[in-house]
């Protein structure tokens, strides 16, 4: 059974053209759309497909003029189709409360209402799990931890000794919480490892993807706040901070010490080194090198990272060089340089 049309418009606040009454059973790209999906465009290089989707609907901005099929309109298409997911795909029905015969939770371990925990996983000494929490199978979590209400851990998920994490939060597989952080003194007798003696604390409505390893402090903790979204494959050091509201993309590397400002945006394979800061809602562009403290509100570009603007024409110059060294050989010639 689908959900009506004129539903899924009232779900995400949009102005609804067209027939409401038409079933929607499910959503796709605009290319491969069908009769009974919905689809959207927030991205103009799709436009060229309104006119051969096969959907249904499609969810659109204002200033989009499209007649052809029944349209949801909304100022964020992107926000408005989040919001029809949420419709058309409910989350999955959570494990039945309680302990898993597999599992194993210490005596002191304490367990919120409607909490669970699945098959092989593990719950340490004195740690304690909130209400409506789901311990996915194979999950670990260490001694003196504590979990807020409504989070979230998928299989495979590690959580060490002394984490402190937030509500609603939601860890992928394979992701590391609180793992040593990379520490080692050199002395005349090879290498000394320090000991990591701090914690790892993340605060609420924070998800954070698959393979993902955040270090504890060396001293004192590592934090993450609130509503902060971390894709796959990321590395955070020991003792980083990173603001509220702030979006780290795949492959990024945040060495030790590092603090993060509020809406901060690290596009993929970003590098930052250590004892640095970055301030409220910098943005870094893709495969950038941070190797000083950067200024709130601006967008950076490149090794080293600099104003976007002034990169660009950096990079146009190097585009002609090979142009620019031909002439400059030709003027040679001429001149009878050798």
């Amino acid at each position: 059974m689908g959900v009506k049309l004129k539903e899924l418009a009232e779900v995400c606040g949009g102005e609804l053209t067209g027939d409401g009454e038409i079933e929607i059973e499910s959503a796709a790209p605009i290319e491969t759309a069908e009769t009974g999906q919905i689809t959207f465009v927030a991205n103009d290089k799709y436009l060229k497909y309104l006119e051969t989707t096969a959907a249904s609907a499609v969810v659109l901005s204002f200033k989009t003029d499209f007649e052809r099929l029944p349209v949801i309109r909304h100022k964020d298409p992107y926000c408005a189709f989040a919001m029809i997911l949420d419709s058309l795909y409910p989350e999955a029905e959570a494990p039945s409360e309680g302990v898993h015969p597999s599992a194993v939770v210490a005596d002191s371990a304490v367990l919120g209402k409607g909490s669970s925990v699945g098959a092989l996983s593990h719950v340490g000494d004195d740690s304690a799990l909130g209400e409506n929490c789901v311990v996915m199978p194979t999950v670990y979590i260490g001694r003196r931890v504590t979990i807020g209400n409504g989070c979230r851990f998928y299989p495979g998920v590690n959580i060490l000794d002394d984490t402190k994490i937030g509500d609603n939060v939601i860890l992928h597989s394979g992701t590391v919480i609180a793992s040593d952080g990379f520490g080692y003194a050199r002395h005349e007798k090879g290498i000394k490892k320090v000991k990591q003696v701090g914690w790892v604390e993340i605060g609420n409505d924070v998800e954070i993807g698959a393979n993902v390893t955040v270090d504890r402090g060396a001293l004192g903790p590592t934090r993450i706040g609130n509503s902060v979204k971390i894709d796959n494959l990321v590395q955070i050091a020991h003792n980083v901070d990173i603001g509220d509201y702030s979006i780290i993309v795949s492959q990024v590397g945040i060495s030790g010490s590092t603090k993060l400002g509020k809406r901060v945006i690290l596009a993929g394979q970003v590098g930052l080194v250590g004892h640095i800061e970055i301030g409220d809602d910098a943005q870094i562009g893709a495969q950038s090198g941070v190797g000083h403290s950067l200024d709130a509100g601006k967008i950076y570009l490149g090794t080293p990272a600099r104003d976007i603007m002034k990169a660009k024409r950096i990079e146009a110059c190097i585009s002609r060089l090979p142009d620019l060294f031909k002439r400059v050989k030709e003027m040679e010639k001429r001149l009878g340089s050798d």
